[in-house]
């Protein structure tokens, strides 16, 4: 995984790099069975057919020529405890370190009890294709960061970030166009830096946007998921498909190598450069934060501990955060022209104006408004350093 900066303890420095276990792309992943995820389309372009991780084509090399960050702030992680700037790097050195973090291209889901493997309080990145709900574990997220994917015909992008806590889906297509991603081994404001098979671009993760190449100044559309426990998610959602670790490339995915991350952070160290904004002292560095963008406005969330629902209005739209175990969900709090506001009571999270209850995913439960579904909200859930060094004019809900 990443190594930390030279002022970094040793001990975590070894913790980290054994969770993402970054090692040579050029490695074959073992055969699997044919996935049970619908096929994407940048299937129709492999030059090889597999599950699992690995590459499905190289990417051009990135033009280094078209750029909104500097190449001297976007630094490549060399598994050695390093690190070389992107403008100081070879096209050699980039291609060396393409994918030495696997992604996932042929995700193989099981039912709940593939699941089994996780203790109840393990996070998920949770996410709804029409009427099938699916769980990314972050303990294999720690060693792929990256899920290619296309669900309920949406080719989608599952991403993951450990160093930023930054669990976000986005939509792969752009103008048109399927784009299928890998990981740089780069980072920028300490945050996974993908590439784009396609065109070569870099990415930056939290951001959704390209920042070096071809598509610089291109962004992708984020889509409404949910950070929550795997037995939250599973309450939920019985029905859910999970990630499971068939990935093709064996992994200690059980361990968790971040538990004392957030210390780390809190103490005013990162793991690689961070800028003025990262540094916002609104927040700790490691608070958990759930992200919204609605008609321009950006607003951060805090929900750690967080019991009761947020009421507020974005962008002159009314939404609700409803919290889950481990972070919270994004709704509009429009229904149907009627406006709701939220209450937790004994009974659940409660709609003011008819009473009815709701579950933390958006759905009445009993009352008369039993059956109902509220419109989730396209999020991010990240730690704090990391939204707003992405988004620096965000505001902080106060209540």
């Amino acid at each position: 995984m990443r190594s930390l900066e030279r002022v970094a303890p040793v001990v975590l420095l070894g913790l980290l790099a054994a969770a993402c276990g970054g090692g040579s792309s050029s490695e074959t992943p073992a055969g699997l069975s044919t996935s049970t995820s619908s096929t994407s389309t940048i299937a129709a372009t492999a030059p090889v057919e597999r599950p699992g991780v690995g590459r499905l084509s190289r990417p051009p090399d990135v033009d280094l020529s078209i750029h909104d960050v500097p190449l001297t702030d976007v630094y490549f992680d060399t598994f050695d405890g390093g690190t070389v700037p992107l403008s100081e790097s070879t096209r050699q050195l980039r291609e060396a370190l393409l994918d030495a973090i696997l992604p996932i291209d042929r995700p193989i889901y099981g039912d709940a009890s593939a699941g089994d493997w996780l203790v109840p309080s393990d996070l998920v990145l949770g996410y709804l294709a029409g009427d099938q709900a699916y769980a990314y574990p972050f303990k294999i997220l720690n060693f792929h960061e990256i899920v290619n994917d296309e669900l309920d015909g949406v080719p989608v992008l599952i991403t993951y970030c450990p160093l930023c806590g930054s669990g976000i889906v986005y939509e792969r297509r752009v103008a048109g166009e399927v784009l299928s991603f890998g990981n740089t081994s780069a980072l920028y404001e300490s945050d996974l830096v993908m590439v784009d098979r396609n065109t070569g671009s870099y990415w930056w993760q939290v951001a959704g946007k390209a920042i070096v190449g071809t598509l610089t100044g291109t962004a992708l559309e984020p889509l409404p998921s949910v950070v929550a426990t795997w037995s939250d998610w599973m309450s939920l959602h019985p029905d859910t498909l999970i990630l499971t670790r068939d990935t093709g490339r064996p992994a200690p995915y059980e361990q968790d190598s971040f538990a004392t991350y957030a210390d780390f952070l809190d103490s005013g160290r990162f793991p690689f450069p961070v800028g003025e904004a990262a540094r916002d002292g609104r927040l700790p560095p490691s608070a958990q934060v759930v992200g919204v963008t609605v008609n321009g406005v950006t607003r951060a969330y805090p929900v750690e501990g967080l019991v009761q629902p947020l009421n507020d209005e974005v962008g002159g739209e009314p939404i609700v955060i409803i919290p889950t175990e481990g972070g919270a969900a994004v709704f509009s709090a429009d229904l149907g022209g009627q406006i709701l506001e939220f209450q937790r009571e004994e009974s659940g999270f409660v709609d003011i104006q008819s009473g009815s209850t709701w579950s933390s995913g958006g759905v009445a439960v009993s009352g008369t408004l039993e059956g109902s579904k509220l419109m989730p909200i396209p999020n991010r859930t990240t730690f704090w350093f990391a939204f707003v060094g992405a988004f620096p004019d965000v505001q902080v809900f106060d209540g």
